[in-house]
Order: C-alpha cells, then sequence, then structure tokens
C-alpha cells in the first residue's frame, strides 16, 4: 500500500486504516481509493477483525479529490475511468466502519465520512462540498446522502453555496456521533470500536445491515427485512450465549458462531 497504512491487528479484533498522503492534505486520488477498497474488502474476509477504524491525520482527514488528477479529463475519460466504482466495496463491507476525523473533511472527504456507520469528529474537524466552488458538483453521494442525514435545506446550502461546517455544527446536524478535543479524536474512536467488538459479530453484522435498509425501503419492507434478520441469529451459537449469560447474570463470551 502507498498511500494508505493499514494496520490490521490495531487492537484485539479492530482494524484500522490511515490515510497517508499527509502533504496533500490525503486528497482521494485512484490510487489511493483503489488501496481503500482492498483493505476494506480484506478485512471485511478476516475473521479476527471486527470493527473497522478510518482515520486520516490531525490536520485531514481527507481535503477532497485529486483536483489535478481530474482537471483535464472529458465527460467520456470520466465515464471509462468510472472512478466513484470503488467506492461500491465501501458500502459493500459488512463489518461495522468508524470514521475518526480531524482536520478538513472536504468534497470526497465528507462523502467517505457518510459512507462510514459512525463518526468521531475532533474539535478541529471542518466538513463540507465545496464542488460547486470548481464548477462541479459532488459525485460520491453527497447530494444523496447529505439530505438523508442533516436534511434538505441544510443540505441544499452545503452543495450549493460550498458552505463549510464546523465539528459542533456537524454534531447538531447529526453527521457526527460526537466531538472531542483534538488529541483524543481517535481514541475516542477506538474505545467506540472497542464497546462493538466485545458484542456478537453475527448481530453486529445483520444489524447494520437492518439500518442501512431503512434508507433504500419504504417502511414495511424494511420492518420485514428486520424481522428476517431477528429470526435468523436464533440460528447462531452467539444468541444462546448472550442469553444464557444474561440470565446466568456474567459476561458474555461471544465467538462469532
Amino acid at each position: 500500500m502507498e498511500f494508505i497504512i493499514v494496520e490490521p491487528r490495531y487492537e484485539p479484533h479492530i482494524a484500522l486504516i490511515r490515510l497517508n498522503r499527509p502533504k496533500e492534505l490525503n486528497a482521494l486520488n485512484l490510487e489511493l481509493m483503489g488501496e481503500v477498497r482492498d483493505a476494506l474488502k480484506m478485512l471485511d474476509q478476516d475473521d479476527e477483525v471486527r470493527v473497522i477504524i478510518l482515520t486520516g491525520n490531525e490536520r485531514a482527514f481527507a481535503a477532497g479529490a485529486d483536483i489535478k488528477q481530474m482537471a483535464g479529463r472529458t465527460a467520456v475519460d470520466m465515464l471509462k475511468i468510472d472512478q466513484f466504482s470503488t467506492w461500491d466495496q465501501i458500502k459493500k463491507t459488512k463489518k461495522p466502519i468508524i470514521a475518526a476525523v480531524s482536520g478538513f473533511a472536504l468534497g470526497g472527504g465528507n462523502e467517505l465520512v457518510m459512507h462510514c456507520d459512525m463518526v468521531v469528529a475532533s474539535e478541529t474537524a471542518v466538513f463540507g462540498q465545496p464542488e460547486i466552488k470548481i464548477g462541479v458538483m459532488p459525485g460520491a453521494g453527497g447530494t444523496q446522502r447529505l439530505p438523508r442525514v442533516i436534511g434538505k435545506v441544510n443540505a441544499m446550502e452545503m452543495a450549493l453555496s460550498g458552505k463549510f461546517i464546523n465539528a459542533e455544527r456537524a454534531y447538531q446536524l447529526g453527521l457526527v456521533n460526537k466531538v472531542v478535543p483534538v488529541e483524543l479524536y481517535l481514541d475516542e474512536a477506538v474505545k467506540m470500536a472497542r464497546e462493538i467488538a466485545l458484542l456478537s459479530p453475527i448481530a453486529v453484522r445483520l444489524a447494520k445491515e437492518s439500518v442501512l435498509k431503512a434508507f433504500e425501503t419504504p417502511l414495511s419492507e424494511g420492518l420485514e427485512f428486520e424481522r428476517k434478520n431477528f429470526y435468523l441469529l436464533f440460528a447462531t451459537e452467539d444468541q444462546k450465549e448472550g442469553m444464557a449469560a444474561f440470565v446466568e447474570k456474567r459476561v458474555a463470551a461471544f465467538k462469532g458462531r
């Protein structure tokens, strides 16, 4: 990996992916996104990994797409490259992904944040979709995920004006789970990951699937999907262990079976 650092055993059952183009503020070029795609696919197949943390550095999570790489391209070039197909793997990742964000999360960086399942932000984090300022618009889900998260009028303001919002405003709008001092943002993400890693990985996977289904289906269809996943968990050893531990007033030891 040239543009990211992957630590599959960052902590027991926790993997970490760090975007690593510091001079370019972790701008998302094709090569970096390809590496993120491959790393997520690898970690999703690793039975020892239960939670994945995606982060950058204190100055930038990702300051957007690599504009130099795109500036001279035509519409046909963009169609052939199909750069957003690499993002599909993020959506397909079955294990929970926690974004640990500090500094800039702009354009594709903000879209990458929204592809994650939970978000911890430092007090210095800044979010935005500034594509409009260079004559284009969000293309990796910004116009679709933002309204679902922060509502129509707030999404319109960000997408049409390119306006940035700070971490506290992002928290108020529901874009992030919590805001912490800059020196704690990764620690807080790890703390959140530890809590999830102690739980049944099968139940976590199916719960994530069910929540995501709510954004794609009518309520009746979503409820049916949820119910099937709920019933399915009664075929697992983890369900037996979890309920036995509850009755016996002890800590459950989930094995992912």
